[in-house]
């Protein structure tokens, strides 16, 4: 029996992303044994690094999941960050969580008027955006980094415990759960996923799909807010360089989750095990010495087997 129809007989694609993280797991734990891989610290820092990106893949799994794409949550991360640290030095702490949470909700509301009302393409949209708000990420404090000093915020949003368990865990626990909820448990997930399988036949059963698509992207734009408080808070500084280098990480972390690129399928757990999946991996390739270039090549090579496996799936 091939490996092919071994998947397909005992439905094996589902569980791809978990069975290929205990396999890239025990690999790392046997051959970085010595490097410290299986050590609390460093499953902790795992863990902790790939909670923004998780964070931002849940927005990504509701706009893959209806059919669109949303390339712009990287300079959106840049902007909402910049966005709170700046609001921090002359307002109160709550005031700039809603300045740093609004201007990701803007943005991806921007886009999602594009997309939605306008009718012009996601992948356009967001890439146009993409640059267009790495831009402004860049001009907001004329490339200076701003600290971001407020204890309350950084204890919130960052560095701090509660009951001995980091916040960025928390933050990563609430949104999986409400996103998972959403997702699979109200009508507006269902809507999601309709629009994303056939929206001509979701239109005609009555779902307002450009409402639907307007509001995927809006969270994506939210999602990626959130990410930017959760970097500000951990790093304590806010920067245009964050989000830069998580475009590929999180596609990659949705679409190893078992997220449909063409829309009508998706998992916020696969994508929450996807992400800490790309975490582990780039933490052992720098326990193992390679390079950042080397790690691009990796994750690289993972997408475009994930994006083969996803359309070979979709085509039986």
């Amino acid at each position: 029996m091939s490996p092919a129809t071994l998947v397909r007989k005992y439905d094996l694609q589902n569980y791809i992303v978990y069975l290929g993280f205990i396999a890239i797991f025990l690999f790392f734990a046997i051959t970085l044994r010595d490097a410290g891989f299986t050590s609390t610290r460093n499953l902790t820092n795992i863990v902790l690094q790939t909670a923004p990106a998780t964070i931002m893949a849940i927005g990504l799994v509701f706009a893959l999941s209806a059919g669109e794409i949303d390339l712009s949550f990287g300079s959106a991360v840049a902007v909402s960050a910049l966005s709170a640290a700046v609001t921090m030095q002359i307002l109160p702490m709550p005031v700039a969580v809603v300045a740093g949470l609004g201007a990701g909700l803007a943005i991806g509301a921007f886009n999602g008027i594009m997309v939605a009302w306008l009718r012009l393409p996601s992948f356009l949209v967001t890439l146009a955006t993409l640059g267009l708000f790495a831009g402004v990420a860049r001009t907001m404090t004329d490339l200076r980094s701003i600290p971001v000093t407020d204890d309350v915020f950084t204890g919130i949003f960052g560095s701090g415990k509660l009951f001995g368990v980091p916040s960025l865990v928390y933050w990563t626990i609430i949104g999986v759960a409400i996103g998972h909820l959403v997702y699979r448990h109200t009508r507006f997930g269902a809507h999601v996923l309709a629009t994303g399988d056939n929206p001509r036949a979701a239109q005609v059963s009555g779902i307002k799909v450009p409402r639907v698509r307007f509001l995927v992207l809006t969270i994506c734009g939210g999602c990626a807010g959130l990410a930017g408080l959760l970097y500000a808070g951990r790093l304590q500084a806010a920067k245009y360089t964050l989000g830069e280098t998580d475009l590929m990480i999180v596609i990659a972390a949705v679409i190893v989750g078992g997220t449909a690129l063409n829309g009508g399928k998706g998992s916020i757990i696969g994508a929450l095990v996807g992400a800490l999946l790309m975490g582990m991996l780039s933490n052992g390739l720098i326990l193992m010495g390679l390079q950042v270039s080397d790690q691009m090549i990796v994750r690289g090579l993972i997408i475009l087997i994930a994006v083969a496996a996803s359309l070979r799936d979709t085509s039986h």
